[in-house]
């Protein structure tokens, strides 16, 4: 067979076998035999992160399997970009700073959009790793200059990464000009023809909520966290849902209204309950103890 009609489980049962490797021991640890066979029948394909640690185990690199492979059902640089969505979810900030130091230089990443995203990652990392903000906010404001040299009229990955700005201004006590971040974020927002990712405009509405409870804006604040959960509702989805009713909650608490608080703030447990979320049910139980110690309840 020719290597145009090579296909990545071809190359995977070939270096197998070339190892000497049975199916059993190679699926080991990593996903069920099943699957395995699977995948080197061409008839399921791994996650990036399954085939690296395939390629771990085989001690081949990554890209060995896209090199040689000429399949199109399996597109190495979504791969990627899935894996630093992944790692993002779980703040493994050292395993996305890794995978960008690795891709910057490869071909595949040099098209804009892709080199945008590793340069929004890359600020993100050197943000959370190294604590330098000057440096991450440069790393943010080129990543959006690269699409948009005007600042306005922003796409969905442009306003993702203003949020990401907006946040790193926040984190530093900058409520001021990470609210207008925000507002700009949520703006651009509402004149998008179509979101692709709803829950884009959730983390806008949370974070927007958050800052300006944070200045004591407690009304304009539950304005934007009501939103969030009307939004959640009607998207029949709990992202962000017990966020934004402890949000609620707390505006309420502070504003004095003592029972619609109470209600927002057990609605915000059962949320986290419902998700299995043991951290946040102590968290929230910690932050109202704490409001009424303050005598805000």
């Amino acid at each position: 067979m020719s290597l145009e009609n090579i296909n990545l489980g071809e190359i995977l049962s070939s270096i197998r076998i070339y190892k000497n490797i049975e199916v059993e021991e190679l699926a080991k640890d990593i996903c069920t035999v099943d699957e395995m066979i699977l995948f080197e029948k061409g008839k399921q394909y791994p996650t990036l992160e399954v085939l690296a640690k395939i390629a771990e185990k085989l001690n081949v690199d990554l890209s060995y399997f896209f090199t040689f492979s000429a399949t199109g059902s399996f597109n190495y640089v979504v791969g990627v970009l899935d894996l630093i969505k992944k790692y993002k979810r779980d703040r493994n900030y050292n395993a996305i700073y890794e995978i960008v130091k690795r891709e910057q230089n490869n071909p595949e990443f040099m098209h804009q959009s892709n080199k945008q995203f590793l340069l929004w990652h890359e600020g993100i990392c050197i943000y959370y790793l190294y604590g330098d903000k000057d440096k991450a906010y440069e790393l943010l404001k080129t990543a959006i200059e690269l699409t948009n040299l005007n600042n306005n009229n922003f796409t969905e990955r442009e306003i993702e990464i203003l949020t990401s700005l907006a946040i790193i201004e926040k984190d530093n006590a900058n409520y001021e000009r990470a609210t207008k971040l925000c507002l700009e974020a949520y703006e651009s927002l509402n004149k998008l023809p179509h979101l692709i990712d709803f829950t884009l405009r959730l983390r806008v509405l949370y974070a927007l909520s958050q800052l300006l409870t944070r200045k004591g804006e407690l009304e304009e604040s539950l304005k934007y966290s009501l939103e969030g959960i009307k939004y959640c509702i009607n998207n029949e989805s709990l992202y962000l849902l017990g966020e934004l009713y402890y949000q609620s909650g707390e505006n309420y608490l502070r504003s004095g209204c003592t029972e619609k608080g109470r209600k927002y703030i057990n609605n915000a447990i059962t949320v986290f309950e419902l998700q299995e979320n043991n951290t946040y049910v102590q968290l929230v139980k910690s932050e109202i103890e704490k409001i009424s110690n303050n005598g805000n309840i």
